[in-house]
This record gives C-alpha cells, structure tokens and sequence, in this order.
C-alpha cells in the first residue's frame, strides 16, 4: 500500500427538505384543516479514527464526499426522511485542517473518536406546524436549511513510540529491519527511503513501535530534501534515537546538522528525549571506533551508545535504552494526569 500523509477533501452536507403544504381532502369532511408534513433532515459529514489504516491513500482517489438531503415533506402529516450521513473513516493520528492548512479543526489521536465537519440542514416546517385558532388554514412552508460546503486537508501524522533521525544512508532503515518484521527498502545510496516506515520492536518481553522517517540534510527546514515532510510524523513519539553514521568523514558535523534542523523545525521536537548511537561501528577499528565516540560524546554532551545494524553488535542495549526512555515518557504521562510530581532521578 502507497504512503500517503497529505490529502485535500472536499465535503458538503446535505440540505434539509422543504415542508408541505396540504389540506386534508375526505369525503363527508368539510373542514379538513392543514396536514402538511415537515421536511426531513439533511446528512452530516463526520470524520472518525478506525483501526488498520496507517495511510490516507484512499482519499488520493475519491475526494468529494456529500451527504444526501433530506426527503421533503408530505400531505397526510407525513415527514420526510432524514439524509443519510457520510462518515470519512481516517486513520488515528490524522489532524483535520481548514483549507489555510493552520487552522485545525479537528485531532484523531483515538479510536472511534467522531468528530462533525458539516452539519446537515433541518427540514422546514409544513403547513401544519402554522396552524392556529385565528389562522386554520395556513397556506405557507418554509424551505429547508441548506447544507454546509467545505475544502479540508487531513495530515496524518503517525503515532509511535521511538522515531528515528539521522542523514541519509545512517543505517535507519538497517537498524528497523534488524529489530522488528519490518523490511524497508536498503540499498548503499541516499534517500533509499522515501516515505514513513513503521516497526514493532521486542526487547525484554516488552514491544514499542519505532517509526523511521527519510533522512535529513542540512536546509531540510527550508525545504530542501524530502526529510523536513515528515518530521511531523515524530512530534508525537515519546523519544528520538538519533543515528550518526560511524563512516561519515566528520560524525560531529552530521550530529550537529541534524540537531540544528530540530531546532529550526520549531516546536518541542529539540526538546524529546533523545538517545545518541554511533551506528556502523562494525566497520571502523578501535582507534577511530574511540576517536570517533569520544568526538560525539563531546559534541553532544552526553553518553553516545554503539552500535551496528548489520552485525547486530550492541543492537540491544540501544534497544534497552530506547525502551527505558520510554517507559519513563510514560510515567511521566501518568503522573501528570493524576497530579502528582515528577519522581526525582539521579
């Protein structure tokens, strides 16, 4: 199934039906009085978040939805019959934008959350609703509402428990299909992943879902390369396992590149618990293996962990640790909810 993160829809509810005017026409009956029915009412649109989908590619070839109007009215007091809804199922995580792509209407972060984009039109009252003692047979109805146009975009932004971040070719896509069933496309030149990938990853009799996005360069928050797309998808992990590529000539550089387009990026992205790997280490010696660590370490200010996604070498400890920042992601969560404060670490 193709990737797709970004969709514009367009909706429209249905109008409401118009109501009737009738007289009551029997034999023997001489005043029949006003039975006009009211209109029914017109159909909503509704978005809500289902489980199974991790794509919005069914809207890519259907992107008007409508809802139907409603019946109007009868004689005999007969009510027409309400328009049916439409209900645009969408996967959880999608973020509902008016057509200015800022204003948000709408999250989908659960399962079975609905939310209402267009309300339907209410039907208009038949000539029976008028009736009074000084007016017996009224000769008016009113229309139907009419329903509500509207241009959406929905932008799916994935919800996982680690993403992964580093430049083009650090071993991401190696690294997912090394710890989960996932099976990424691999291959020795850049931007060998061209959209989101997702992976359930176990250590420990414990599972987390990694996400791992196309590399970055610098600039990406200006839109060069195709990495600054998706760092949306990675606002909503609990931590970032930042991979530096042990082969690169300057491991500091790629580091500080990937920091900076975080920062440039905006919101709490440079702010996520992070997880620091120097990844190939299979591939160096131990004098540029220590060199190397030792600059990274000094760079980043804090323990960079190694690893290598092909001969698995130190694959579970960063697995471990990932793990442990999430769990702690967690009980913070917890924690904030019930009101308590944070458990003091070491």
């Amino acid at each position: 199934m193709k990737f797709l993160d970004l969709a514009k829809v367009y909706i429209r509810s249905g109008g409401g039906g118009g109501g009737c005017v009738s007289f009551r026409k029997e034999k023997y009956i001489e005043y029949g009085g006003p039975n006009g029915g009211d209109g029914g009412k017109g159909g909503s649109v509704y978005a809500e978040g289902v489980e199974g989908l991790n794509t919005l590619i069914d809207f890519r070839y259907q992107q008007h939805f409508f809802a139907k109007n409603g019946i109007p009215g009868m004689g005999a007091q007969r009510t027409g019959a309400d328009g049916e809804n439409i209900i645009l199922k969408v996967p959880v995580g999608t973020e509902i934008l008016d057509e200015d792509q800022e204003t948000m209407i709408a999250d989908i972060s659960e399962v079975g959350q609905r939310v209402l984009l267009a309300k339907g039109g209410n039907g208009g009252f038949g000539n029976l609703h008028f009736k009074s003692s000084t007016n017996q047979a009224p000769r008016r109805a009113n229309p139907g509402q009419e329903g509500v146009e509207r241009t959406l975009w929905l932008r799916l932004k994935l919800i996982a428990d680690a993403g992964l971040l580093g430049m083009p070719n650090a071993g991401k896509s190696t690294f997912l299909a090394a710890s989960s069933n996932a099976r990424p496309k691999i291959a020795d030149y850049p931007f060998t992943t061209l959209h989101p990938n997702l992976g359930v990853v176990g250590v420990d009799n414990a599972e987390f879902v990694v996400a791992d996005i196309p590399g970055l360069i610098a600039g990406a928050s200006e839109g060069r390369g195709i990495g600054d797309r998706f760092l949306g998808h990675v606002e909503r992990c609990s931590m970032l396992l930042h991979l530096v590529d042990g082969t690169a000539e300057d491991v500091v550089e790629d580091y500080e590149t990937i920091i900076g387009e975080l920062e440039a990026y905006g919101g709490h992205l440079a702010d996520k618990p992070r997880v620091t790997a120097l990844n190939k280490v299979d591939a160096l010696d131990e004098d540029e293996r220590a060199e190397k660590l030792a600059a990274l370490e000094k760079a980043s200010g804090g323990k960079v962990m190694q690893m290598s996604g092909v001969s698995q070498e130190g694959l579970q400890d960063v697995l471990r640790a990932v793990r442990a920042e999430i769990e702690d992601d967690r009980l913070r969560i917890k924690q904030a909810e019930e009101g308590e404060p944070e458990a003091w670490r070491p």
